[in-house]
């Protein structure tokens, strides 16, 4: 197992700005700054502030320079679009002294994305190759918009370091990973390659889970771990940085083994995007089975999830009734042969009951309480699980956090059924 390493300790500090009109206006939520945020705190960087200004171009040099004189690094993203209100090229090149530059690289490579789709280039898209006398290009591999690196100088102080990164969240985190970081490492001296791992966790609370992992999510240590909390899902970010993507790698799997050692009965997969309905697909996928939901109450969050995944042998599909809690009775205790039967009419192994989510409609004021909900499970001989929990929450995740607790539930229930089955095959003569 990899051993722990405390990370050098600096002062590295760097802003995030957000540039549009959509964003002063708040017609767009803005996700890249809280991305980028996290990024840069795996990095080490201290995030010290938000700016978002319209696109205004005295509004953005004066943002820029302000950020440029206070900060080491700055991260910015929009403004860099063909259009005449896109104008971080021009802010840049004000803040530095220097003027605009055709870089013929930069405009190869926007014809070529524009012939590839069988179009003809716009004469405005030639902006787009436009940079600062003395900048960098952050190379774009899946739009017209490259990203602009230029160095500000600072009396006294080491140059900040200004990254213009584009809008669109897929090209702009492509950009930052593959080039802002490595980057950004290079110019503090640090091992030059970065990667993560994102672990998933459902059933604990944020603050239990970092009493478990106790100094494994310090600051301070390599590779660090980072934790969130989405809609009840807990997720662990791993972040190692080695001299070598195999060393990388290796931290990883140490670290990663340590947590499963803490936590593990608790982790349901790995990924950014994982979710604990693609670890029921994953399970019945091996097993060669399939699932039916039924859901009661004010809300289809299984039958939301499951219909995501597109065409799979793995769902049969779901069921939903509103108003209607005491049909749960009905189909999974009191006429056992009701399950059998829409087991059979849709051809599926498992079926799953949520009985049932509550409404969200409270008093004025008035916490929404927890509510009693049962989870039952009828299994390919017929046999009947069921469990109920108090489940409660803001009522913006409530139904969310149900829905999981169902399919958690659901796991248990296949994990047993496995355990069970190992046991007799190993005690067979």
């Amino acid at each position: 197992m990899a051993v722990s390493q405390p990370m050098a300790v600096t002062n590295l500090t760097a802003e995030v700005v957000s540039i549009g009109d959509e964003m002063t206006s708040g017609a767009r939520l803005d996700t890249n700054a809280q991305w980028l945020s996290q990024r840069l705190g795996d990095l080490g960087i201290d995030v010290q502030f938000h700016s978002t200004v319209g696109d205004t171009l005295q509004h953005n040099i004066d943002v820029f320079r302000t950020a440029a004189e206070r900060v080491d690094f700055v991260v910015a993203t929009g403004g860099l679009g063909p259009t005449r209100d896109d104008l971080t090229r021009q802010a840049l090149a004000a803040v530095v002294g220097q003027p605009l530059e055709l870089r013929q690289s930069a405009l190869d490579h926007i014809t070529s994305l524009f012939s590839k789709r069988n179009r003809e280039m716009p004469s405005r898209n030639e902006v787009q190759a436009m940079f600062p006398v003395g900048s960098q290009e952050i190379f774009n591999p899946q739009g017209t918009a490259p990203g602009v690196d230029v160095a500000f100088d600072r009396q006294g102080k080491r140059p900040s370091r200004v990254f213009a990164l584009p809008g669109v969240p897929a090209e702009m985190k492509r950009m930052f990973d593959q080039t802002v970081a490595p980057r950004i490492l290079e110019s503090v001296g640090r091992r030059s390659h970065i990667e993560h791992l994102v672990m998933k966790f459902f059933g604990i609370g944020e603050s239990d889970m970092e009493h478990r992992l106790g100094e494994m999510i310090s600051r301070d240590r390599i590779p660090r771990v980072g934790i969130t909390v989405s809609s009840a899902t807990i997720s662990l970010r791993i972040t190692a940085m080695a001299d070598s993507p195999e060393q990388c790698r290796e931290l990883i799997r140490g670290t990663r083994q340590e947590i499963l050692d803490r936590v593990g009965e608790l982790h349901f997969g790995d990924g950014e995007d994982f979710e604990q309905y693609h670890a029921v697909r994953r399970e019945l996928d091996r097993r060669g089975q399939s699932l039916v939901s039924l859901e009661l109450g004010n809300a289809a969050k299984l039958a939301g999830w499951f219909a995501s995944l597109g065409k799979t042998a793995t769902y049969r599909g779901g069921f939903c009734f509103a108003d209607l809690p005491e049909l749960a009775a009905v189909f999974a205790v009191a006429v056992p042969s009701a399950t059998q039967t829409l087991l059979e009419k849709t051809g599926a192994d498992w079926l799953l009951v949520v009985d049932a989510y509550p409404s969200l409609e409270v008093e004025a004021e008035e916490p929404l309480p927890a509510a009693e909900v049962r989870f039952v499970v009828v299994g390919p001989d017929g046999r009947t699980f069921s469990t109920t929990s108090r489940l409660g929450g803001h009522p913006a995740i409530v139904h969310a956090r149900i829905g999981k607790a169902a399919l958690a539930w659901f796991r248990t229930v296949l994990a047993r059924e496995s355990s069970t089955a190992d046991s007799a095959a190993a005690t067979t003569p």
